[in-house]
């Protein structure tokens, strides 16, 4: 058989296969991902949140909130697998092919089977799946903040590229790895009945304030900085979703509603400053010497001040101190 007359090691042919790839492999990929989920949050028994109430946390979120942050991670999916099919213009081209690339395919099938391994209750293959998938995201989400930020004149690709990538990066990063980190260390306690506890000695109180306070340290650095809506809108979302779902200890309660509170006033307090107090520095060109030189000394009044310049010059050589003869002064 012949070969194709087509050099396949040239970079624009094997960017063009890549796309092609990632049109087909990325909608499969999401497709899976949705099924396995929804598959394992409503017919399997225990569900998803099933086992979440079978093995409770100090940090264990309302499975309800989840649910609908998940379902507006593959909405925002489904519009990026749009845009991937439509795309047109080269740098929207480089940046699903270069900066996304096949994360979000791996992605999106590291958390079918993580959802497989959280009903199965095996919290230590989860809590592998949920690392890797932290790993991938924030690769994604490096390289598309440093090699292809954002920019107005694109807007599709910040609301289909960058806010459902930032989106699924944040969630497990706040809640999914470390509720099956707890889990797999077994930093759970046994489920009472209804209304607040007696006592919380057995909650593992201050490894949940830390996992808390810890992410929503960073998003705050990361909302005053780089004034990111998304991140602020998702880790508000995750606060909410902790402090709604009762008893909570003291520590973390308290910390993740100051936290809900902070994000909010942190991304419209960082606006207002880069809006009104931003430091502007002033840019100074240099001259041109040659011009600037002969214009100025042609000016009649630089003439003047040249000429007074020089004769003082003259004077106070003619004036000025002089050699002393060592016998006036004896």
């Amino acid at each position: 058989m012949d070969e194709l007359p087509i050099d396949m090691s040239h970079p624009a042919v094997r960017d063009y296969l890549s796309l092609v790839r990632l049109q087909v492999l990325t909608p499969l990929s999401l497709l899976i991902n949705i099924t396995t989920v929804i598959i394992c949050a409503v017919v399997v028994n225990p569900s998803l949140g099933g086992v979440s109430r079978l093995h409770p946390t100090s940090i264990t979120p309302r499975a309800s909130i989840i649910a609908a942050y998940i379902a507006a991670i593959f909405v925002g999916q489904v519009g990026y697998c749009i845009l991937l099919v439509l795309v047109n213009k080269p740098e929207t081209k480089r940046t699903v092919v270069k900066a996304v690339g096949f994360s979000l395919v791996c992605s999106n099938l590291l958390m079918a089977i993580w959802a497989i391994a959280w009903v199965m209750e095996w919290f230590l293959f989860a809590t592998i799946l949920q690392g890797l998938l932290l790993v991938l995201l924030l690769y994604s989400n490096i390289a598309l903040l440093v090699y292809h930020p954002p920019v107005s004149s694109r807007p599709f690709d910040t609301a289909l590229i960058h806010a459902p990538l930032r989106f699924f990066f944040i969630l497990p990063l706040y809640i999914l790895f470390p509720l099956s980190l707890f889990l797999t260390l077994r930093l759970t306690y046994t489920p009472t009945v209804p209304g607040p506890p007696p006592t919380y000695s057995g909650w593992h109180v201050w490894p949940g304030f830390g996992v808390v306070f810890g992410t929503n340290l960073l998003g705050l650095i990361v909302v005053l900085t780089r004034r990111d809506i998304v991140w602020c809108v998702a880790a508000t979302w995750i606060c909410v979703s902790i402090w709604s779902l009762r008893p909570k200890p003291g520590p973390v309660y308290i910390t993740v509603i100051l936290f809900t509170i902070l994000h909010p006033l942190a991304l419209v307090t960082s606006y207002i400053f880069h809006r009104f107090y931003r430091p502007t520095g002033r840019i100074v060109l240099p001259p041109d010497e040659e011009g600037a030189s002969s214009d100025y000394d042609r000016h009649p009044s630089h003439a003047e001040t040249t000429a007074g310049r020089q004769e003082a010059v003259a004077q106070g050589n003619t004036n000025g101190p002089r050699e002393v003869d060592a016998d006036v002064w004896g």
